[in-house]
């Protein structure tokens, strides 16, 4: 019987390993939560700190332009996506989950450069504030791991 190739990365970052980290400025309050878990992520499982960019955009709709045109540059191995939409009481919660996360998936796929989904979609600011690091961790560490491990993975593929 002939053994399985398993390929599995770990998230222990080179120096040179540059990522972009896109936040959102709208629920900010929770947002910079997330920011600052997933910049002391990475910088924790070895990613240098001047190897961190990190940009503002106005709200999760407009982070699947600035993550693709951060991957067409080249000069990083994966954007992170931090943001927080919290449900209201209209359909406009839907729309802006729906397309962020879509416009996200097509700036990976189309660049080739992983863009990680950091960004919370909760119904409420209880479960907000338990993911940007109370009872269910920071979500925004979480992310800086996937990164990591994500180019370290495509890395040992290509």
């Amino acid at each position: 019987m002939s053994e399985i190739n398993q390929l599995e990365a770990t998230p222990v970052a080179t120096e040179e390993m540059r990522i972009a980290v896109v936040a959102a400025r709208f629920n900010s309050f929770i947002v910079d939560h997330l920011e600052q878990g997933c910049t002391a992520g990475l910088i924790s499982h070895g990613v240098a700190a001047e190897n961190i960019s990190v940009l503002k955009v106005p709200g999760a709709f407009e982070m699947p332009l600035t993550a693709k045109r951060l991957a067409e540059t080249g000069q990083y191995d994966a954007i992170i996506a931090i943001g927080a939409v919290i449900r209201g009481g209209t359909p406009h919660f839907d729309y802006v989950c729906n397309e962020c996360a879509s416009g996200l998936t097509r700036a990976s796929l189309d660049t080739g450069v992983p863009v990680i989904f950091g960004v919370l979609t909760v119904d409420s600011i209880e479960q907000a504030i338990e993911r940007a690091g109370c009872k269910a961790g920071n979500k925004g560490a979480d992310a800086a791991l996937t990164a990591i491990e994500m180019v370290n993975l495509l890395r040992k593929i290509a």
